[in-house]
């Protein structure tokens, strides 16, 4: 009987493992366990406002391109043609989505697109809602006439690490690059100078007014005022090459020039020099000669002579005694006249940079 027991327990045994079998993880669960799902969508009314602006490829036809934390792709390829759900095994992956490939400087050619790092869980879904918003920066310049005067035989460059495009004196059109630094070069008389560099980021359109200072064109034509006006993204600063500004506007000595004015938006309490050239502003118009009509406004330029409105600073005439004194109604004499004034820069007065807030004022 023990050995008929013990002949049971031996067969048993080797039943075991065939019974345990169906118990442990075949490949295919184990496969399915670990494995998420993502997907990818484009919300149509951020690329309809961005199509209001900008002419831009069907969502179609965007690239997309989904990587995993090795870099391995997983898809490549146009949006239209992705499949609605991508099944893939759980971790992070990286899914990025753009207008077409960009390399080069380019004029006029906004890259639209978006990239999001995500986390696929086991048996989840992630749901990817892509944006479409510009992912490279621009730049353009605007160059006064007084630059055109002081490098006649110059040429300006605008250059990064992947290339460079020509600016013309008349472009009118932003050149975009990949985010990073940006260099605006000047080449006159075989010597090439670089006269500032900033750096752009992603979504980033930088204006930069060029300008050479009124103080020292005849003296020294190779002074530069270099100034940012505006922006997508707004950059409040300023950059003057050929000397230091560090005290400039503290005194009426010492004012800055309507072009250093320019590159000084935001600035408070300071003094600016110019001559008195118009008044009777408005959004589109100023008046050069008189009669006069308003005695809350003047506008003043670099020059005594200047009977452009692109030439001119706004300035706003508080009640009191500047106003008496300064108005070109009550005092027509002073068309012409030389003039420094303490107030603050704003970056629009009828459509200006302007002077509001005066304080103080001297007349000569």
């Amino acid at each position: 009987m023990r050995n008929e027991f013990f002949r049971y327990l031996a067969a048993a045994a080797l039943l075991l493992p065939v019974f345990a079998m169906p118990v442990s993880c075949s490949k295919d669960h184990v496969r399915d366990s670990i494995e998420g799902r993502i997907k990818v969508s484009f919300p149509e009314e951020m690329y309809k406002a961005a199509l209001e602006h900008f002419e831009l490829p069907d969502t179609n036809d965007f690239i997309l391109d989904i990587e995993n934390s090795a870099g391995e792709s997983v898809y490549s390829g146009c949006y239209g043609d992705s499949p609605e759900i991508i099944t893939v095994p759980s971790g992070s992956y990286t899914v990025k989505v753009r207008s077409f490939d960009f390399g080069r400087p380019q004029f006029s050619r906004p890259q639209f697109g978006d990239e999001q790092c995500v986390v696929v869980p086991a048996d989840g879904e992630m749901k990817v809602k892509l944006e479409c918003r510009q992912i490279n920066s621009g730049i353009r310049l605007k160059i006064s006439p007084d630059f055109l005067k002081a490098f006649p035989e110059g040429v300006l460059f605008v250059s990064s690490g992947e290339g460079r495009l020509m600016y013309g004196y008349s472009e009118k059109r932003i050149a975009y690059f990949n985010p990073g630094a940006v260099s605006v070069v000047l080449e006159d008389g075989g010597v090439s100078r670089t006269l500032v560099t900033r750096t752009l980021r992603s979504q980033e359109i930088l204006t930069l007014g060029i300008y050479v200072s009124d103080d020292i064109l005849e003296e020294d034509p190779g002074c530069l005022s270099i100034s940012i006006d505006t922006a997508r993204i707004w950059n409040d600063e300023s950059y003057v090459i050929g000397g230091s500004d560090e005290d400039k506007g503290n005194t009426f000595e010492n004012a800055l020039s309507v072009n250093q004015a320019r590159a000084s938006i935001g600035d408070r309490d300071v003094w600016v020099c110019g001559y008195i050239t118009g008044g009777d502003l408005g959004k589109s118009s100023i008046s050069f000669s008189p009669p006069f009509a308003s005695r809350t406004n003047i506008a003043i330029s670099a020059r005594s002579t200047a009977s452009g409105r692109e030439a001119c600073l706004s300035v706003s005439l508080p009640s009191g005694d500047v106003r008496d004194a300064l108005n070109l109604v009550d005092h027509p004499e002073n068309l012409g006249r030389r003039i420094y004034l303490n107030g603050d820069i704003v970056e629009s007065y009828f459509g200006l940079t302007g002077i509001k807030n005066v304080s103080d004022y001297v007349l000569k």
